[in-house]
């Protein structure tokens, strides 16, 4: 019975950290996915019913409201119901799902708003060349591109490591991830090891240098140019650069979290950094769109 549930469970250890606040945790988290739920379907419905929003950059906020639903639903149902239980068992097939699901969410977040610095540098590096250049074909194109690229370039990485063999079943989080799985291999991980590198350069360093480029492009068009105009850039841009600041931030104590000795981490904080990549971008992105774009904070003050 051991032999079978090594081989098809895996166990989380995080979940031991945080004992008799399970409870607590659970409300908190029930109320912050039901928020997410809520303020992420408020802004498809507004953007989707109002004839005046359906322009590429509310089309590409749409797309990151979807794919926060899509990250907030493969994740939060399985972790409340860790909270409450007693056994911390996931199968493989669930576990490689949830990785799946979780970091095809990751990924697709940083290609959004990828094509959305690709729209914002059109509309003020070449204004008069953006509705030649963001046609509805164009935002069609590029949204596909932005859901394809890191759905099958996931997959590929997670064959990879759904057939190694593996001398262990513990996995230091609160959810599954591929490396944590990858670091549990009775064998050499050398080629999981390369194809993993290779698509974290695809998938994040390249969208990433991408959208820091676009953005010394736009500070350097606004830096000769007149304070109105300044003023209507800052505007229109600055939710996607809170956007930006926060999943980064995010993704970087995902990223420094997985390479440290979680034994020597104090074990509170440990949860915390594990959960903020996942939980953080969905809940705050539909706030600073919602609050900070005049066109969409209307409408949503009109619908109710």
């Amino acid at each position: 019975m051991e032999n079978s549930t090594l081989s098809f469970y895996f166990r989380f250890t995080m979940f031991a950290n945080i004992g008799h606040y399970r409870f607590i945790a659970f409300i908190f988290c029930l109320l912050l996915f039901i928020f997410t739920i809520f303020t992420n379907l408020l802004m498809i419905v507004v953007i989707s019913q109002q004839t005046t929003l359906h322009e590429p950059m509310y089309i590409f906020i749409a797309c990151l409201s979807v794919n926060a639903l899509y990250g907030s639903s493969g994740f939060f149902p399985r972790f409340l119901m860790d909270l409450l239980s007693d056994t911390h068992l996931i199968s493989r097939p669930a576990c490689f799902t949830q990785i799946y699901v979780i970091y095809s969410y990751a990924s697709c977040e940083l290609t959004v708003l990828s094509i959305m610095a690709y729209d914002r540098y059109i509309a003020v590096c070449l204004p008069l060349h953006y509705h030649t250049k963001m046609t509805l074909e164009t935002v069609v194109k590029l949204t596909a591109l932005a859901w394809i690229f890191p759905a099958f370039s996931l997959a590929a990485c997670l064959c990879l490591s759904a057939t190694l063999p593996l001398c262990g079943n513990e996995i230091h989080k609160v959810f599954c991830a591929n490396w944590n799985v990858v670091k549990l291999s009775c064998v050499n991980t050398a080629v999981n090891n390369v194809v993993g590198m290779l698509l974290t350069v695809a998938t994040i360093f390249l969208p990433l240098f991408y959208i820091l480029y676009t953005y010394l492009r736009i500070v350097s068009i606004c830096w000769k140019s007149s304070a109105e105009f300044k003023g209507k850039v800052l505007e229109s841009c600055l939710p996607h650069t809170i956007s930006f600041v926060i999943y980064s931030i995010a993704g970087f104590c995902d990223v420094a979290l997985s390479r440290n000795n979680l034994e020597v981490t104090n074990p509170f904080i440990a949860v915390i950094l594990s959960l903020v990549f996942v939980v953080i971008p969905p809940a705050l992105n539909p706030l600073v769109y919602g609050l900070k774009l005049p066109e969409i904070r209307k409408h949503i003050l009109k619908l109710f």
